[in-house]
């Protein structure tokens, strides 16, 4: 990790100098001085909070497709009771779309109480494909006073406004990446003001925020901005068949080339009226909800072959040339069975007996009968689920530990894999019939409350919460994850992936290789 200049030392104990002292009962500090605004939070039963920070100046205008412009120093009074709009999406928490481009906030969540040693601080970038989602919606109190540790949570720019890549355009196809990028930057300016470590900076994310902690590691920006990083159902090698997120959407991969992102944007420009030599002038010009409308082709466009991102991340892992920080990674065990259910919502017929062979052939090409064997219709509960069961396995569970046995060569790693049942539906799609039990996504109320709502069903399930979140905060303070009580975990090798497997009263070591049939996949060509 970087060591801080002189100046900007000393200016981090002038700032932690203007912040309110602790009051007599040892609770820290609500008002705050930091870089950019005196701020002026809240406190909770169990945690301090500082919600609607401001990290970048408003990407409107001019900077709308700019990269993210740093605030000027200040010391401003700042309301930060109140977290700040989520950014242009097609459907929010609330459920009403979301058209405020002025949306680069972020939240930190900080124990109640004050200690003497600077805390790790942890910087959560969410998931929703790259296209929905906000810092705001995950309530980090349980992690912050559990783990004692400072939670960040962040919004950055989504689908078109955030991935659009055109020709000449500076930034492009790494806006939302280089949002987040910019949210480091402040934090480690600032960790010292809430009483955290800018020497201790983790961060972790799950599916696309998952996807882009992951690519992360491979940028030269990286560089002294974090120590560790947890990727949550987001690795850099994930490789989803043909069919698998929708039937008739093609293979996906969470990156693509510049010049792909680019012909994305370009045809999209076009649909919206746009051409020539005065294409960004004219995006520029039209309203936000049009460009929002547009969001679904922004999906898994993150683009390499930039200065953010110069090679393919995949590659990059591969070639070893991942920044060499400890890592905590892994997914869910029924993966798919979330998009499945979504796909069966929307269309009844499109996983069905009598389509599945035609699914597997486009998926798998000649490889299709081999993979009908593995995953024989009669051993499965449904064609949706044996459809889901193969989809997971190729495009997520063994790409995953591909790419964990690949940074192991760098730095600690340690696999896990969440398997608990009777799990909350998360995405809403339990009606389709497909089990929602370690589907995507269902392990995030694990650690977080969604949007301030406790979804855990049994005290078991708040128990294996509490592991789960002693695990990673663990891992943030000192890179070795460990809880009391629990098993010990071992690490991953370049040769061999133990995975720990999170099930409520049964936590394990497994060989998940062989639960999800790796050596078949990892041999097959695609």
């Amino acid at each position: 990790m970087r060591k801080l200049s002189l100046a900007l030392a000393a200016l981090l104990l002038t700032v932690a100098g203007c912040a309110s002292p602790s009051d007599e009962t040892g609770n820290g500090p609500v008002d705050v001085a930091t870089t950019t605004a005196t701020l002026h939070g809240l406190a909770t039963e169990n945690s301090r909070q500082f919600l609607g920070i401001r990290y970048a100046e408003p990407p409107v205008g001019d900077l709308r497709w700019a990269p993210p412009q740093p605030l000027l120093m200040s010391s401003a009074d700042a309301d930060a009771t109140e977290t700040g709009p989520a950014c242009p999406q097609s459907s929010a928490q609330s459920g009403a779309p979301s058209t405020n481009e002025d949306c680069l906030f972020l939240n930190v969540i900080a124990p109640l109480h004050t200690t003497n040693a600077p805390l790790p601080v942890m910087v959560w970038w969410h998931g929703g494909g790259f296209t929905t989602g906000s810092g705001a919606d995950y309530d980090a109190e349980r992690m912050a006073s559990e783990g004692n540790v400072i939670v960040v949570t962040v919004n950055y720019r989504l689908g078109m406004l955030g991935y659009l890549g055109l020709p000449g355009v500076d930034g492009a196809g790494n806006f939302g990446f280089a949002d987040q990028i910019q949210s480091l930057r402040w934090v480690n300016d600032n960790a010292a003001a809430f009483g955290g470590d800018p020497d201790n900076v983790t961060v972790f994310g799950e599916s696309a925020g998952g996807m882009a902690t992951c690519a992360l590691l491979t940028s030269p920006a990286a560089q002294g901005l974090v120590d560790k990083a947890a990727i949550m159902s987001g690795s850099c090698a994930l490789d989803f068949p043909a069919g698998s997120i929708f039937p008739g959407v093609p293979e996906q991969r969470p990156y693509v080339s510049l010049a792909e992102n680019e012909s994305v944007g370009s045809d999209v420009a076009q649909q919206l009226g746009c051409t020539g030599s005065g294409v960004v002038d004219c995006l520029r010009a039209l309203p936000v909800d049009a460009l929002v409308a547009k969001g679904e082709y922004f999906s898994d466009v993150l683009a390499y072959g930039t200065d953010l991102l110069p090679e393919d991340p995949r590659q990059a892992v591969e070639n070893g040339a991942a920044l060499p920080v400890p890592v905590f990674s892994g997914g869910n065990r029924a993966e798919q069975n979330s998009f499945v259910g979504g796909a069966l919502l929307a269309d009844p017929s499109a996983v069905t007996a009598q389509s599945y062979p035609t699914l597997l052939a486009d998926a798998f090409g000649g490889n299709a009968g081999r993979v009908a064997d593995l995953y024989p219709l009669q051993g499965f509960p449904s064609a949706a689920v044996a459809w889901a069961s193969a989809t997971t396995d190729a495009g997520w569970s063994c790409p995953t530990y591909r790419n964990n046995r690949a940074l192991a060569a760098q730095a600690p790693v340690y696999s896990y894999e969440f398997a608990d049942t009777g799990t909350t539906d998360v995405s809403g799609v339990g009606a389709s019939g497909v089990p929602q039990d370690a589907a995507h996504a269902t392990d995030i109320p694990y650690f977080f409350d969604l949007a301030g709502h406790d979804v855990l069903k049994t005290p078991a399930q708040h128990d294996l919460a509490r592991t789960m979140i002693a695990y990673l905060t663990s891992f943030a303070h000192t890179g070795t994850p460990e809880a009391g009580g629990a098993p010990e975990w071992p690490r991953t090798t370049v040769t061999d992936t133990p995975v720990l497997q999170f099930v409520s009263g049964d936590i394990s070591v497994i060989d998940a290789d062989a639960e999800h049939h790796c050596d078949f996949w990892n041999a097959l060509t695609r």
